[in-house]
């Protein structure tokens, strides 16, 4: 293609769950989008290792597009969650106070909830408290409930929003990462990847961890990514009866603090850890975090350190030296920088993906809506919805679906063939893990692992 002709109306760098949120908007218009990822799969990297939370932004600093955004995302991803099959489970959200100078805090916290426009929030007495969570330690003071928040799967998002993307025609290229780019004379930008030369009118920059590498490539120094590692804990099955709800800590200038939490697979997640790490490829456990988290679980929940662990894990964090995400649009460049967000991404990626498109709406992209548009509907991996092995007419239309592989998570084999059958096949072990949870249960794969990795092999 010459100058005068891109190749495409727009690229969109990263598919983690915000990049693919936004190709799924722009796909929904008569645009050639291409959406391009360094790694092998949808949501392989940050997107897959957060605390699953869904967010209702009470907390959030008042006024921050972050706020905002969160807080449009909640209402957003509720609506579409069901629609499209991703589990979500409003299992609500008690910000516990062990002290009291935490429950001092509570007044100011209730009035940057009620700034942000979240009036749900109240307070509980010590008693009420323990009369909703009876296995909390000793010693809580009170708490604020937050009934909206919710907990939700961490790996259904992105490949739902990736999978509509490339169902209403988007582009989708694994192992291509950007390495440089030019702007051409007369308008766009002419990208050298991994894979080749693609060149495109508008670029939206959603790269998550390199997000600030990428906007440097382009001129920009506006903010710069400091990785910032969550180290987690998943305990056993047997301890989901303990907790009822999300239980927060209060906040400190520095940190939202360690979490205990239901998940929507029927485990229980302690954590994060929050450490600034120099590598952007570091998502190592340490014994000093771990040991921390275990000291923080036995204090909130004592009797959650008496059940076995399923996995560790760590995820790093897009922090950077701003207190509020780093959206920009270059307008005149038709350049989007999507970059700093942090933890409440998965929360906030609809109305993030929505906010982009608009901004590129005013500046100069033209947005013609599409006549019709697929209805996506992905497999079901949550606990508290029905699963194929439970679904008689399922296995009475498909035996596959009655054979199960993984007796740990329960998964089928017609539940693999089906992700290795996808519009966007999980390419890896890794893959077939976030679309299924085989290989996530207390053997971590030393049952079935054989047999999945033959499965995987008959499909190349």
């Amino acid at each position: 293609m010459s100058e005068n002709a891109p190749d495409r109306d727009v690229v969109i760098i990263g598919a983690g769950v915000v990049g693919a949120a936004i190709a799924r908007e722009l796909s929904r218009y008569e645009l050639r989008c291409t959406l391009v990822e360094a790694g092998a799969d949808v949501g392989a990297g940050t997107s897959k290792a957060n605390t699953a939370l869904l967010h209702s932004g009470f907390d959030a600093k008042p006024g921050t597009l972050e706020a905002r955004l969160v807080r449009r995302g909640h209402e957003l991803l509720s609506e579409y969650a069901p629609r499209a099959g991703i589990p979500l489970e409003r299992t609500g959200a008690l910000l516990v106070a062990w002290s009291e100078e935490q429950l001092a805090a509570f007044p100011r916290i209730v009035a940057r909830a009620h700034e942000n426009g979240y009036t749900a929030i109240s307070r509980l007495a010590a008693d009420e408290l323990y009369g909703r969570e009876p296995k909390l330690g000793p010693g809580a003071l009170g708490a604020l409930e937050v009934p909206d928040e919710g907990i939700v799967c961490a790996f259904t998002p992105p490949l739902a929003y990736a999978t509509e993307a490339v169902a209403c025609g988007c582009e989708l290229r694994f192992g291509t990462s950007v390495t440089g780019m030019q702007r051409l004379e007369r308008g766009g930008f002419r990208l050298e990847t991994s894979t080749g030369w693609i060149t495109c009118r508008f670029l939206v920059n959603a790269a998550g961890l390199r997000s600030d590498e990428i906007d440097r490539m382009l001129g920009h120094d506006g903010f710069t990514v400091t990785p910032r590692r969550g180290e987690l804990i998943v305990f056993d099955k047997l301890s989901r009866p303990l907790v009822n709800h999300i239980l927060l800590a209060v906040p400190t200038e520095t940190t939202k603090g360690v979490l205990v939490a239901p998940t929507i697979y029927g485990n229980v997640l302690l954590g994060p850890t929050a450490e600034n790490v120099l590598d952007k490829t570091d998502t190592s456990s340490t014994s000093a975090g771990l040991e921390y988290l275990r000291s923080e679980g036995e204090r909130i929940l004592p009797a959650l350190l008496t059940h076995e662990v399923t996995a560790v894990y760590a995820g790093l964090r897009a922090a950077t030296e701003h207190d509020d995400y780093q959206i920009q649009i270059h307008e005149a460049e038709g350049y989007a920088c999507v970059g700093g967000i942090r933890s409440t991404g998965l929360s906030a990626s609809l109305a993030i993906a929505e906010h982009v498109c608009a901004e590129l709406d005013e500046a100069g992209l033209p947005l013609r809506p599409k006549r019709e548009l697929p209805d996506v509907r992905m497999p079901n991996i949550g606990e508290g919805f029905p699963r194929p092995y439970a679904e008689p007419d399922r296995i009475a239309a498909d035996s596959d679906f009655g054979r199960i592989v993984c007796f740990c998570e329960r998964v089928t084999r017609g539940e693999i063939l089906e992700a290795l059958a996808a519009p966007i096949p999980a390419p890896d072990l890794d893959g077939l893990r976030r679309r299924t949870r085989v290989l996530m249960g207390r053997c971590q794969g030393f049952y079935c692992g054989a047999q999945v990795r033959e499965l995987l092999a008959g499909t190349r």
